[in-house]
Parts: C-alpha cells; structure tokens; sequence
C-alpha cells in the first residue's frame, strides 16, 4: 500500500550487493529515484555481497538483508508481509522466482522484473525456475535488445511486456586530464609512458579473462613495455594470478573506479557472455576506446572501427590484433576515444530511471 505521505513503497530484489554491474545499476537508479513520488527499499540475499550497500544507504534507501542460510524465502514472506508493498522489483532469477510464488494469488504487489543477462547464460535449473514463474511479471525491463529478444515468446505475456532501457553510468563528476592521468597511474604503479590496457569484470568464467591474459602476451612480445590492469576479484583470481605474465597488474576489487579510469590507454572485455557492461559505459564516457566480444548488447553501443574494435569472443590473436592497431597509433586511439565520448552522451541515467519509472506507472494502472 501507499505510505501515508503518499508515496508508492517499491522493494527492489537482488541476489546480493557486490560491486557487479547489475548491482552498480541499483545504486545509480537509487540516486535518480523520483522520491516525491516512490519510497524505494532494497533486499538481498547473500551476506558476505554487501559492498554497495552504504552507498545505497548514503541514497536514502533501506536496505534489508534476507540471508544467510537456506530460509531467506521466509524472511522475504515476513517482509513482503510487514511492509505491504506496491510493487516489487528484482533484478536476479531466483530471488525474482521466490518473489512470484510467493505472492501467487495477490494483485499487490505488481510484479516488475528487470533482465540482466541472455536466456542463454543461466544454468539449466535457474531456466527452469523462470520458465515456470516468468509470466507472473506484470511487466520486464530488458538492458539491451540483445537481451530482450533471449526471451523466449513462450514466456512473454501479450502486449508491452518487455520494454528496453539502454542504463547509464553514474560517475559521480570523476575528473579527467593530464593530472586525473598522472594521479591514477601512480595510484596503480604504472609508467607514464607505457600503453596500458584496462578491464573492470569480475573474475568469472563468463568474463573470459584467461583469454585476456593469452592475448596480452602475444601484445607484449611486441610491445614489452605494455600494461593490462584488472580491476575485479570473484573465483577464478588465483587462477588468473598463476597464469599472468609480465606486466600484468591485479587491482583487486575497487570502489574507485570512474578515478583510475584516465590510468587507462584503452579498455577492453573477453566476456563470452553480457547483458550491457556497466564498466563498458563508464569506460566509453570517460572517453576510451574499447576493444571488446561481439556478444550481449555491446555492439550495440559499440561500432567495429568507431568507437573501438569487435571481436569474437575466445579468439586471443584477435583481441591481441586489436590491441596491436591502438598501442601502434595514438592518434587513432584519440580519435576512437572522442568518438566514444560523443556516443556516451546518449547514456542516461536519470533518463533510464524515469523510463523504468514510466514502467512503473503502466503496471500499477493496469
């Protein structure tokens, strides 16, 4: 129900709060909200995923945490119980499933859905869940159309089920410049002259960095004095640390990110799988080129030879041929730079927010 001042209460769901870009995306909305019209709280699931929540909280949003253990369905119950909401928003599979079983029967709240990944990425039990629950959404936000068209026809309900939001990223004013450059490079012990490559991913098998590393190495035996930074942690990190050569520098996981951005000659994603990279947009608006896989929603935002290069996911003397053209070209990697910032003044976030908003609107009518 309305708060009495008013307002729609939204609970918006997630698995956890760990410095991802599906997460990040909750606390950028969260700073664009419409508070005279929505009081927005967030649950999540895992403890130890906590890292964005004071800056959610720094937003003005509650943060309620349903782990750990094997109960969290309950705690869920207990508060879409207590806190009688309008409308609940996930933005993970299986604790928007848990959402949907649980208010079987009720017309509040509505259901609204947020999907992050292809169809195709999700474990065969996680496929299952959503095939059985999907249609439960009252309405769905794809990140790309990429993603948007993953959805099998089977599981949309007729009419504007699905609405595409191309998200932005949210800097917070990160400076750029000589001094931004000179600052992050010694922040992550780089040489100023060296061409330096840059990833923010989670170390994940679906973020590809192994490849990554291979293509690195094919750069470096051209051109030794290069540098590939990785900004992120997650399972696969030891790993990665034991198959890296030379040049290759571990920032571990950041809250800093828009400022060690300008450290960066060009960015770059092996992912075999995405939705739309919220690192890639940050990237692109801090005016780097990119070279990223032609999977997900990326060519999307990315023109092969514009503002920077496409290529096959899996294939390192691809990614290293890529790479080899900017480090050789610095008027190249300017000119696809420039490009890339002219393209991010279409990402919005404020804009993103009213159309999911506008989402919101739609469903509470109906």
């Amino acid at each position: 129900m309305t708060d009495q001042g008013g307002k729609v209460r939204v609970l918006w769901l997630a698995k956890g709060l760990g410095r991802g870009g599906a997460e990040q995306l909750l606390v950028n909305c969260a700073r664009h909200a419409d508070r005279s019209r929505y009081e927005v709280e967030v649950a999540y699931v895992l403890p130890w995923k906590d890292a964005l929540v004071p800056a959610l909280e720094a937003a003005g949003v509650t943060v309620h945490l349903l782990g750990p253990g094997r109960r969290w369905p309950l705690r869920l119950r207990a508060l879409l119980r207590a806190r009688r909401y309008d409308l609940v928003h996930s933005h993970m599979p299986i604790p928007a499933a848990a959402a949907r079983l649980l208010t079987l029967g009720s017309r509040r709240p509505v259901l609204v859905h947020t999907e992050h990944n292809v169809w195709e990425r999700y474990r065969r039990e996680t496929r299952w869940a959503n095939s059985l629950t999907y249609k439960r959404n009252r309405a769905v936000v794809a990140v790309s159309h990429a993603v948007a068209a993953s959805i099998p026809a089977s599981r949309r309900r007729p009419g504007d089920f699905v609405t595409v939001v191309h998200h932005g990223p949210d800097l917070g004013g990160a400076a750029g410049g000589p001094a931004a450059r000179r600052a992050a490079r010694a922040e992550l012990g780089l040489p100023e002259g060296a061409f330096v490559l840059g990833t923010v991913a989670n170390m994940t098998p679906k973020k590809d960095q192994a490849t990554l590393l291979a293509a690195f190495e094919r750069l470096r035996q051209e051109r030794p004095e290069a540098r590939l930074v990785l900004i992120g942690s997650g399972p696969l990190e030891a790993q990665l640390r034991a198959a890296a050569g030379e040049g290759v520098v571990f920032a571990g996981s950041r809250p800093d990110v828009p400022e060690l951005l300008p450290a960066f000659d060009a960015f770059t994603l092996s992912s075999r799988q995405e939705g739309l990279p919220v690192a890639l947009m940050e990237a692109m608006t801090s005016g780097l080129p990119s070279v990223v896989t032609r999977v997900g929603g990326m060519p999307e935002v990315v023109d092969d030879g514009v503002e920077g290069f496409l290529v096959e996911p899996g294939d390192p003397a691809a990614l290293a041929a890529a790479f080899g053209k900017l480090a050789a070209d610095r008027g190249l990697c300017e000119r696809m730079g420039g490009a890339a910032r002219g393209r991010s003044e279409s990402f919005d976030v404020a804009g993103a927010q009213r159309a999911v908003e506008r989402v919101y609107e739609q469903v509470l009518r109906s």
